[in-house]
């Protein structure tokens, strides 16, 4: 498949700090209805590739392009609108509204529209229906009225997911999705997230490698900063070079 039917592609992306190289020439695609997993040992830039993608960083070369359409320039917000949905490593959750609330806010970055106050977000039914229907499912519907707060772990990474959701994006880049989650929870939403790449395909950063070789139709790894192979689970098994670079830990 050419990187024109990519969804969510970079080219070359480049960037430096100083003497640091956190990224190097990275071309990476998502095609649609894949999970395209990034790996890669602490340090090796992954944070920052993903804040390129997202439009928190500005790269100092190539560029990053939605649906074909080159975004390098735009803000994360301007990204969201055309369709890139994000969850985060470390919880950005509004910790004292509600669930729904949380969801809504979402929903109105989605929709283009901000409102000073959000009760009249909470009063617009087809907002309110979208965010509703968000947290349908991924199963926090019954805790729409909740504190953020008083949710567990696992519920607040179910959560953002369900506030992507309701962006309704073409993609979605998730960051460390399983963190923190125990094993129920890793398993739930490795079933969850397998179900969603029909949807949107997902670029997945992940340490959980039970989960990345369960859910990956392809891996790339990353080793300080520059991608060093980008296969199958099979091939990344199976590569030298791989193994190397993690020292036999965890590859």
């Amino acid at each position: 498949m050419a990187m024109a039917d990519a969804v969510l592609s970079t080219h070359g992306i480049t960037k430096r700090f100083g003497a640091v190289t956190a990224s190097e020439d990275v071309s990476l695609e998502l095609r649609p209805g894949e999970i395209h997993a990034v790996i890669g040992p602490n340090g090796a830039g992954k944070s920052t590739l993903i804040a390129q993608i997202c439009g928190g960083l500005r790269p100092d070369a190539g560029r990053v392009e939605l649906l074909g359409r080159d975004v390098t320039g735009l803000a994360t917000p301007e990204r969201a609108r055309l369709g890139l949905g994000r969850t985060f490593q470390v919880s950005a959750l509004a910790m004292e509204d509600t669930v729904l609330q949380n969801a809504l806010l979402g929903a109105l970055g989605a929709s283009g529209r901000v409102w000073r106050f959000l009760g009249a977000a909470l009063g617009d039914r087809a907002l309110r229906a979208q965010a509703e229907e968000a947290l349908g499912r991924v199963g926090l519907a019954e805790h729409a009225a909740m504190r953020v707060s008083e949710l567990g772990h696992g519920q607040r990474r179910l959560l953002e997911v369900a506030i992507a959701l309701t962006l309704q994006p073409k993609a979605f880049v998730m960051d460390e999705p399983m963190a923190g989650l125990g094993a129920d929870g890793s398993k739930r939403m490795t079933a969850f997230l397998d179900g969603l790449r029909a949807e949107a395909p997902i670029l997945l950063v992940e340490h959980d490698m039970d989960a990345v070789f369960a859910l990956a139709d392809r891996i790339s790894v990353l080793v300080y900063g520059r991608v060093i192979a980008t296969g199958t689970v099979a091939e990344i098994r199976a590569s030298a070079a791989v193994r190397e670079a993690y020292l036999g830990e965890e590859a």
